[in-house]
């Protein structure tokens, strides 16, 4: 009976240890499949999180310089990324990808950080490859444990040049006279142009200024330059000019021969209606001056030139500016030994300041002396004949400003001053005494001859 209970005991105790150690097999297994499973978990949401906030860095702006470019121009291109996340990302090896393009002097070469609300720029140089045209190009840069971020970017080539035309000048040049030429310049790029220098050039040619810069010229807009040309000689006049497109220089030039010759369009002083009077002491001319030229004539002035000395009330007379188709009217007083010549000097400006002078020669040498007033009524040339007149022949009819008569010897001119009509008064006194003394001595005998017939 005792025998039976031990085994029973031993038995059970069996149990007891085969229950326990199942239990703690069991236990074990379960520890270390939880363990596992809750580091990969861990290791998955700290992935999906690095890629999750790399995704919230952004290209926030970018610029180009310049914004169009001639084949083979240097360029950068500036790229701004803002971190919107609430993480520090690490941005490596930023590029711009593209078979137009070669980039040079890429030193991002190390992991930068951009903070949480921060911002990072890039800039990155390269060389633009022909043909013309509009490529995309591809901004590319990695992040630290995220996926690279991509963007696109538009490179416009255009090998069109700064276009430049005289639009403005005289139809020809006279000699040493400033007179206005302007040129004009064109951009007809999509992109700004800069520091445009304008310097012209030419042999025996004075420009004013000597050299022009132009800051800049908006895409499709233009710009005026005006220069005064003074030529010395017949010449060409090249003007060159320089400028930039971003940092990369360009050339072009436009020629302009130089032709002298009286310009076309230049004022020209017309003399009128011009009427000489004297006083006791000196002589008067009056008159119109017509600009029958295309242009202003600014500043006219008339004087007398010598032998002719200007005196009295008006030496010199000031008309003041006389447009085209107008006219102005002078006044002359001047003293004289020699009325054959007296040149009334015209002398005005254009619209530039340049001097220009003409000389108109009065052939007076008929004229009488100080104290007759003459050239009056029909003795007025026309304008015809006063332009002809001057300086040479008088082409009036008759002598400028003379008075004729008639002679009791048959027509013989007689004027006051010297030739035969000087001693018509003295013959005709001469006539009358001697004809009065005859009548008297034979007084006797023409009396009895008319008393004879009663």
């Amino acid at each position: 009976m005792k025998c039976r209970q031990g085994i029973f005991i031993v038995v059970l105790l069996l149990l007891v240890i085969i229950t326990a150690a199942y239990a703690a097999d069991t236990n074990s297994g379960s520890t270390t499949g939880t363990t596992s499973s809750s580091t990969s978990t861990s290791s998955g949401t700290s992935s999906t999180a690095a890629v999750d906030e790399a995704a919230l860095v952004y290209v926030s702006n970018v610029t180009m310089t310049p914004q169009t470019f001639f084949p083979g121009d240097q360029g950068t291109v500036t790229v701004t990324l803002t971190n919107a996340g609430t993480t520090a990302i690490g941005l490596s090896h930023p590029d711009l990808l593209s078979p137009h393009l070669s980039v040079v002097d890429n030193d991002w070469v190390d992991m930068s950080f951009v903070g949480p609300g921060s911002t990072i720029t890039y800039t990155l140089m390269f060389i633009v490859k022909p043909p013309d045209g509009t490529y995309s190009a591809m901004f590319t840069i990695g992040t630290d444990g995220g996926n690279a971020i991509n963007y696109p970017i538009e490179i416009t080539v255009n090998s069109n040049d700064l276009q430049a035309a005289v639009t403005s000048k005289p139809t020809s040049f006279a000699p040493e006279a400033e007179q206005n030429v302007t040129l004009t310049l064109m951009n007809t790029r999509g992109g700004e142009i800069n520091n445009v220098v304008i310097t012209p050039e030419g042999e025996g040619i004075d420009a004013e200024p000597a050299t022009v810069l132009v800051p800049s010229i908006g895409p499709s807009c233009s710009q005026d330059v005006v220069f005064g040309i003074t030529p010395h000689q017949a010449s060409t006049l090249t003007f060159n000019i320089s400028y930039q497109n971003g940092n990369n220089n360009h050339y072009t030039d436009v020629v302009l021969p130089i032709n002298i010759g009286q310009d076309k369009t230049a004022a020209v002083p017309v003399l009128n209606d011009v009427v000489l009077t004297t006083t006791a002491a000196d002589y008067d001319i009056t008159g119109d001056i017509t600009n029958a030229g295309i242009t202003d004539a600014y500043g006219v002035i008339v004087n007398v030139g010598s032998p002719a000395t200007g005196t009295g009330t008006y030496p010199v007379y000031a008309i003041g500016s006389i447009a085209s188709d107008d006219s102005g009217s002078f006044e002359l007083t001047f003293n004289t030994n020699d009325l054959s010549s007296v040149p009334v000097i015209i002398s005005w400006k254009d619209v530039s300041g340049n001097d220009f002078n003409v000389s108109k020669v009065l052939d007076l040498a008929a004229s009488p002396g100080p104290g007759n007033v003459t050239a009056g009524g029909s003795s007025r040339p026309s304008a015809s004949t006063t332009m002809g007149a001057y300086g040479g022949t008088n082409r009036g009819g008759g002598s400028y400003g003379g008075r004729s008569s008639s002679s009791i010897f048959g027509g013989i001119t007689s004027a006051k001053g010297g030739g035969i009509g000087a001693f018509v008064p003295l013959i005709a006194g001469s006539i009358v005494v001697v004809v009065g003394i005859v009548l008297y001595v034979k007084r006797k005998w023409i009396m009895s001859k008319l008393k004879k017939p009663q």
